[in-house]
């Protein structure tokens, strides 16, 4: 997920790209504790890609989320 395809989306947009990215990593962070991930690495982009969003949604809303 690229910050430009980010920044022409509106505020509720980002906020649900946000909920799902954070039920995602909670999804990955079980797997990890189950033994059953098989790319770590997906954790990382998943937590990157979540402060990608945060970091718009202060940019142009100046909110913290």
């Amino acid at each position: 997920m690229k910050a430009s395809e980010l920044r022409e989306l509106d505020q509720e947009e980002l906020l649900r790209i946000l909920k799902e990215l954070k039920e995602k990593l909670f999804e990955l962070r079980t797997k990890k504790v189950l033994g059953s991930l098989e790319n770590p690495m997906e954790i990382r982009k998943v937590k990157r890609d979540i402060a990608r969003v945060k970091t718009i949604l202060r940019e142009k809303f100046g909110k913290n989320y």
